[in-house]
């Protein structure tokens, strides 16, 4: 059985009211007593419940994150980037798994609301903002995380996804490749389809350049893998000189395709870049060329902005990073 306040009270031969005092507010207990009651809990192993206060008290220390993917090391970092953030502000992060689906997020969502979180930090699974929207109206500060909507009323930190697809393309483009593919999906993902739009614009820039897209159902390395054995079962003259992946995951299955007797030489027959930079990028069979995000710092940010909505005054409610073009030997340049 759990040992309780009266436990220790008993123990110590104070009251309960004695022993909420040492534990919120010691200044109002002398130092003889303070001991005493130390010393019981001590002997006791008495653990305080502060989720039982916090929750008396309508509020915690703790926020609430959902992403889509814990095992994709960009969302990894950013988890990391905002637990950095919250312990410096004395707040715990509570996690939670969407794997892309609303009803998994949402359950998520009504878990946070039950925990009294001081506030919500979101990677949207869908376009569908209707749950998220009510947290917000009904006074949960909600701050999206990699993403951006037109709506006032959620306060965002994003990457210029559009952008980094340019800078991929460009690059790939620059090198002299024109048959270029996209591998990346579902289109459903915002940023996915920014980074294809990103892309297209490069290319759609350039006389000759043709871009294929090659759409997967998730953005992992098996998807990724599957991606370049079907590239791999064409005839050379059909297949691109260069590939962008929406992220580094695909880019790893591409390149695994690709090396394990295929004979498809990376860089010299396709050129490659990915998006994420993950650390292990540097790595791969051939050191993936990939687009930079700084995965850390929209953790960080995004906590940092939270705390913000949680004080009010005036601050910047939108925050959008710059990508990085950082190259490797994967693509040639």
């Amino acid at each position: 059985m759990a040992v309780g306040v009266k436990d220790v009270a008993a123990a110590a031969g104070v009251s309960v009211g004695t022993v909420s005092n040492v534990l919120n507010r010691p200044d109002l207990v002398s130092a003889g007593t303070v001991e005493r009651v130390q010393d019981a809990i001590q002997a006791l192993g008495f653990v305080r419940n502060d989720a039982a206060r916090q929750l008396r008290a309508g509020r915690s220390r703790s926020i609430g994150l959902v992403v889509p993917d814990i095992g994709n090391p960009f969302f990894a970092d950013v988890v990391r980037g905002a637990e950095d953030r919250a312990a410096d502000a004395g707040m715990t992060v509570l996690l939670g798994n969407s794997d892309e689906s609303d009803g998994r997020q949402s359950a998520h969502l009504e878990l946070f609301q039950e925990q009294r979180v001081n506030g919500i930090l979101l990677t949207p699974a869908s376009d569908d903002l209707a749950s998220i929207r009510r947290f917000a109206e009904g006074g949960v500060p909600v701050v999206l995380v990699d993403r951006e909507v037109e709506e006032e009323a959620f306060p965002s930190v994003s990457v210029d996804d559009v952008e980094g697809g340019r800078l991929a393309a460009s690059h790939l483009l620059d090198v002299g490749r024109r048959r270029l593919a996209f591998v990346g999906g579902p289109g459903s993902i915002h940023q996915v389809a920014d980074r294809l739009r990103g892309a297209q614009a490069a290319v759609a820039a350039v006389a000759g350049a043709t871009l294929e897209v090659i759409e997967r159902p998730s953005l992992t390395v098996l998807q990724g893998r599957a991606a370049g054995e079907a590239l791999v079962a064409r005839d050379a003259d059909s297949r691109p000189d260069a590939v962008f992946a929406a992220n580094d995951l695909l880019a790893v299955g591409l390149l695994q395709a690709f090396s394990f007797g295929s004979g498809i030489r990376v860089p010299g027959d396709i050129a490659m870049v990915g998006y994420d930079d993950i650390d292990f990028a540097a790595a791969t069979i051939v050191s993936l060329s990939s687009v930079r995000q700084p995965a850390r710092e929209l953790g960080w940010t995004g906590v940092d902005l939270l705390l913000k909505e949680l004080e009010g005054g005036d601050h910047d409610r939108r925050v959008r990073f710059q990508p990085e073009l950082v190259v490797r030997d994967s693509s040639g340049g």
